[in-house]
């Protein structure tokens, strides 16, 4: 049975949660496979709103068994906050499985992350100062503190001794900072251990057994494709892949269980945090488009960048991630507009370039060539199928199905549960 990839396919806060949701009935286990509490998803089951941050969406579906795997960086504090907050509205999250295999954010990661972010001033990348990026960087450097650390006081007080040795130096004489206290931190991740030991798990044998015993795995990324480490906006990015084959890596699944790549597009653009973004609208449309698409943050509640659909970076997403299928959300947004621009390449100093220039200087200086489509000006919230849209809705979801090179399989028209239209099946 499949391995199924959600992949963002902007840069990010395309809709990811709902699409997993809608997807929640076909599957046996959802995995989130990188990123930390720096990304979030919302879903909305009836008149209940639901903001994950580390929980994979599958939570909320009492069939499916959620899984945190090796490619995440946890703040314990946060994901055991996170789960007494949907205890406390009646969400069991006893089958959460989490991987041994996984990197802890650590006290000083935080740290590090708030003061280097306001030492580098006008040059900073944007972060959450959630610690992300840092832990990151000790895993690669191979300093990195792990989930099953937990599981070992003796080595967990080592990693944590020899971790501040020199992170304490350079809070206190780079950045004029107070030190962390070696002793507080261990207490404080022994009383995070014992809250988290049911659910650490082998989770790469699980999921490869799960698959041999034809079971459903959906692997959902934290962010967008433009956030990749490798292939985004760098260094505007985020500190690990999101992409397809970031999925793999970060689940221990190999490539060839691996069935559909769902990218899934807004049905304009937003980013949030610093970087390039060629169709930005800074006027009152862009107001209008945050306004009405409700673009605000989910965990850092921070005003998105909002502008038209670029086809330039689905085209990109497509190609790097290998997708299957789209899942278009937030069409009912535009809904009201005479006309509806969409950038399908850019102007870069007088040359036209309908894919993404290949330097980053390049792509600074990229300005949108657009095409106009009909807007329509019907309430779209209420269809239930393809046909129920109008036919300049349809005319525009058709336009952008071509330009991205994939096939639009659903269409959220609105933030509930129901309100999306299933053009074909997404497993």
């Amino acid at each position: 049975m499949p391995a199924v990839v959600l992949v963002g396919a902007q840069w990010g806060d395309e809709g990811k949660g709902k699409a997993t949701d809608l997807l929640g009935g076909d599957v046996d286990y959802v995995v989130r496979y990188q990123g930390g509490n720096n990304a979030g998803h919302t879903v909305v089951i009836g008149d209940q709103k639901y903001a994950l941050h580390l929980l994979p969406t599958g939570v909320l579906s009492p069939d499916v068994v959620p899984v945190i795997g090796n490619g995440v960086v946890i703040d314990p504090g946060v994901l055991l906050s996170e789960i007494d907050g949907l205890a406390a509205r009646g969400i069991d999250c006893g089958r959460l499985l989490i991987s041994a295999n996984a990197h802890l954010i650590m006290p000083h990661h935080k740290a590090i992350d708030k003061v280097s972010e306001r030492f580098l001033g006008k040059a900073k990348i944007g972060t959450t100062g959630r610690g992300i990026g840092p832990a990151y960087g000790d895993k690669i450097y191979r300093v990195g503190v792990r989930v099953q650390d937990l599981l070992d006081p003796g080595i967990l007080s080592q990693k944590i001794e020899a971790a501040l040795t020199e992170k304490n130096q350079i809070l206190t004489k780079i950045y004029n900072r107070r030190g962390l206290e070696a002793t507080k931190v261990l207490d404080e991740y022994l009383g995070y251990a014992e809250r988290l030991r049911p659910h650490i798990a082998d989770t790469s044998l699980i999921l490869s057994r799960a698959l041999d015993e034809d079971k459903v795995v959906l692997l959902e990324g934290g962010q967008g494709t433009l956030l990749d480490i490798d292939h985004g906006t760098y260094p505007f990015v985020t500190s690990s892949s999101p992409t397809s084959g970031g999925a793999c890596a970060g689940s221990g699944i190999p490539p060839n269980r691996l069935t559909r790549v769902i990218g899934i597009l807004k049905a304009y653009t937003t980013r949030v945090g610093s970087g390039p973004f060629p169709t930005e609208l800074l006027d009152e449309q862009g107001e209008w488009l945050r306004q009405t698409g409700g673009e605000y943050g989910v965990t850092t509640g921070r005003n998105r960048r909002c502008g038209w659909f670029d086809a330039v970076i689905a085209r990109y997403a497509t190609r790097i991630n290998g997708v299957t299928d789209f899942f278009l959300t937030k069409l009912d947004v535009l809904s009201g507009l005479e006309r509806i621009p969409v950038c399908v390449a850019y102007d870069v100093d007088g040359v036209r370039h309908d894919e993404i220039p290949m330097t980053q200087t390049e792509f600074h200086h990229a300005t949108p060539i657009y095409e106009e489509l009909p807007g329509w000006q019907e309430d779209i919230t209420s269809a239930k199928t393809f046909d129920d849209l109008p036919p300049n809705a349809q005319a525009y979801v058709r336009a952008l199905e071509e330009m991205s090179g994939a096939p639009i399989s659903a269409i959220g028209v609105g933030p509930g549960r129901t309100q999306t239209l299933q053009i074909r099946s997404l497993i």
